[in-house]
């Protein structure tokens, strides 16, 4: 099992930054791509940004590019998600999501493809 906890939400205004942690634990000893989404009240859980467990893949929502940034550190077990230029558009739960593989440059955009899940965090962006 590996638990996710994430952090680094807040309010802030728009334009403004935030960097969101996502910490593992548990049996982290497998490689995982991992993911962040976010879900506004009303809407759909969408996806944001993935890293393959290497880091060397990367993909973006469309509505995100240039301005969110998806990083990770193996040895600290964290995946982070800088958020630049944010809008009033952007506020939402963010929840970060991990799957099990095998492949170096997986970086799956659907929240089907990810089997663990943190709690969220709470990001608002005031106008």
């Amino acid at each position: 099992q590996v638990q996710l906890v994430e952090s680094g939400g807040g309010l802030v205004q728009a334009g403004g930054s935030l960097r969101l942690s996502c910490a593992a634990s548990g049996r982290t000893a497998s490689s995982y791509a991992m993911g962040w989404f976010r879900q506004a009240p009303g809407k759909e859980r969408e996806f944001v940004a993935a890293v393959s467990w290497s880091g060397g893949s990367t993909r973006y929502a469309d509505s995100v590019k240039g301005r969110f940034a998806i990083s990770r550190d193996n040895a600290k077990n964290a995946v982070f998600l800088q958020m630049n230029s944010l809008k009033p558009e952007d506020t939402a739960v963010y929840y970060c999501a991990g799957v099990s593989t095998l492949s170096s440059n997986y970086v799956p955009d659907r929240s089907r493809s990810y089997y663990y899940w943190g709690q969220g965090t709470q990001v608002t962006v005031s106008s």
